[in-house]
């Protein structure tokens, strides 16, 4: 199975966003796809669908009580796409995993379980932050994505998770790779968004996507549907750029029979 952390220490940068529509064109193209939602907001798992009837165990329970994938993966409204939902029980995670040993490979040793065969690819949903929680997302990934938001504030950060990235290679997972940064909340009227896109390009090259997802209404309204973006209008601006940035990203993946 392939593991791709979705990470950005900056929150409002449309993590929760890419990976809802990026894990919905990926299992439309036939990738079996699992999201484990490590957010304790669990708002990746709303905006699926997953409502709080259906959270009787969630990540918290992966991570600190070892519970297998099949007891905590759900069912979606759309075909292939399962989620590991998150409620308010994971803020306490960080401080329980503080004591314990294996505490930055607990989502490592159950990503890897036998029970993980059943997807092609997880996408991992990072809260906004540098802890715990998101340093067992990059040991447990071969590959991250970074939604970048196009403005000055988040060039800052960009640095910093760059420098953490660089510390977690080194520590715990060698194998570990930048997949690509994401320009989202592009504004083509505005200047800056302009500026900040040339600079990120001008740094990272390549590693930046081409497909930049624009500001888009349609994308704010769908989790309050419960729905991605890609079924509550396929056709608005934002989902048609996720649905490029979705090929783009596959494109730079292995092969599905190589990562089983």
């Amino acid at each position: 199975m392939i593991k791709v952390a979705i990470a950005n220490q900056k929150g409002g940068v449309g993590k929760t966003t890419t990976a809802i529509n990026i894990a919905t064109a990926l299992a439309a193209t036939g990738w079996r796809v699992l999201v484990v939602d490590l957010d304790p907001q669990g708002n990746a798992s709303t905006g699926l669908g997953v409502d709080q009837s259906q959270r009787e165990a969630c990540s918290y329970e992966l991570l600190i009580e070892n519970c297998g994938l099949d007891d905590v993966a759900v069912p979606t409204a759309v075909p292939g796409l399962h989620v590991v939902p998150a409620t308010i029980n994971l803020s306490g995670a960080e401080i329980e995993l503080v004591n314990e040993a294996d505490r930055t490979h607990r989502l490592d040793a159950a990503l890897s379980a036998p029970a993980a065969t059943r997807w092609d690819i997880c996408l991992i949903d990072c809260p906004p932050s540098l802890g715990l929680l998101t340093i067992n997302a990059l040991v447990a990934s071969q590959s991250i994505l970074v939604p970048l938001q196009a403005e000055f504030f988040a060039l800052e950060g960009l640095s910093q998770l760059l420098r953490t990235i660089e510390l977690v290679r080194e520590r715990f997972n060698p194998g570990l790779s930048l997949l690509g940064v994401a320009l989202t909340m592009y504004d083509k009227r505005n200047n800056l968004s302009s500026q900040v896109g040339d600079d990120v390009r001008a740094v990272l090259g390549k590693t930046v996507f081409d497909t930049v997802v624009p500001r888009n209404v349609r994308l704010s309204e769908a989790p309050s549907h419960g729905i991605p973006a890609l079924i509550y209008d396929m056709r608005c601006p934002g989902s048609e750029a996720y649905m490029a940035l979705a090929r783009e990203l596959i494109a730079r993946l292995p092969e599905k029979a190589e990562a089983a």
